[in-house]
């Protein structure tokens, strides 16, 4: 049973927080640790243990990270595995212990991926590539969704927890290919923004309501979840980061290296690529990636003002993530 596995998690940023948070509400005996405390401090109202000490984690059976950068991942590994500057003993005088397995979250590319997995191995560690699909909303509305690859034994270990994490876990194999699937996700995430952007700004041009054009779209054949909630961000001009240009930018440069590495020619991702790059040099990188809107908009000549009517953003409440009753 999952409930038993004792469990930690690095890592509590927007996506962190609240994934932690559900195996917490799943009745998961959980502790965290995050670089700055406070930001992990909530999750104590959900029955978390907050430590200081990386070095409290060695004991448990599992361990979680979901951070920024593959030298964030590298820094935390070599501490949690024993080696880091910070290392140290946990709160109780131990040093011995290592965790079982390592499952990363973070969205980092195959070459760093395969790094952090022979770090682990070298040390008796089992490392499983788990990146995520979605926002913070979507992981509090339980309608994330998880690519995983390693060792299948490793996977079904852990598969239990995964569960608590979204809707969808999906093996996708030995080695770093869950990394590329995130990757190419992540393209696709960026091409279908800008994509929306151009046809909304055409629609507006002409005459049509971003608020009426875009429930249309969502109500199509062609509308999805990610239309739908990235929807209120369009109409309310309401560019609260969910996903910066920054990062989506970084996501680019892997996928297009990736697609040189295979020949795959990607036209279209390349020139989107160069709409993404016009968005971190506007200076806005602390918004959301939906300025691609703002962007299209000034090149064709429109000046957007806000659209204050309700949208629905398609996140309902969140479901499954209570603790059993027995």
């Amino acid at each position: 049973m999952t409930q038993k596995q004792r469990v930690g998690w690095i890592g509590t940023g927007r996506m962190g927080a609240p994934m932690a948070e559900r195996l917490a509400r799943a009745g998961v005996d959980l502790t965290v640790w995050n670089r700055t405390r406070a930001k992990a401090e909530p999750l104590r109202s959900h029955g978390v243990t907050v430590t200081d000490a990386l070095a409290d984690l060695r004991d448990r059976d599992v361990v979680f990270t979901m951070v920024g950068t593959a030298a964030d991942l590298d820094e935390v590994l070599r501490d949690l595995l024993g080696d880091g500057a910070t290392a140290g003993a946990s709160t109780d005088g131990s040093t011995a212990s290592r965790p079982g397995v390592v499952v990363d979250c973070s969205t980092i590319s195959m070459e760093q991926s395969a790094a952090a997995r022979q770090e682990c191995a070298s040390r008796g560690v089992a490392f499983l590539a788990a990146p995520v699909s979605g926002n913070g909303k979507a992981v509090r509305a339980g309608k994330a969704s998880l690519v995983v690859s390693g060792p299948r034994d490793d996977y079904d270990d852990v598969a239990g927890l995964l569960g608590h994490l979204g809707r969808s876990v999906v093996y996708a194999g030995e080695g770093e290919t869950a990394r590329l699937v995130k990757i190419a996700h992540n393209l696709l995430l960026g091409v279908v923004t800008q994509t929306l952007a151009e046809i909304t700004v055409l629609a507006e041009k002409g005459g049509v309501s971003r608020h009426a054009f875009l429930d249309f779209v969502n109500n199509s054949v062609l509308g999805s979840e990610f239309t739908r909630y990235k929807s209120p961000a369009f109409v309310r001009l309401d560019y609260t980061p969910t996903f910066t240009p920054v990062l989506l930018r970084k996501d680019f440069d892997l996928g297009l290296a990736a697609a040189r590495d295979l020949d795959v020619p990607m036209p279209v991702t390349a020139a989107t690529a160069q709409l993404v790059q016009a968005a971190v040099s506007s200076g806005r990188v602390g918004e959301d990636f939906a300025i691609l809107l703002d962007l299209q908009a000034a090149a064709a000549g429109l000046e957007l003002e806000p659209e204050d009517v309700p949208v629905d953003d398609g996140l309902g409440p969140e479901r499954g993530t209570e603790r059993p009753s027995s």
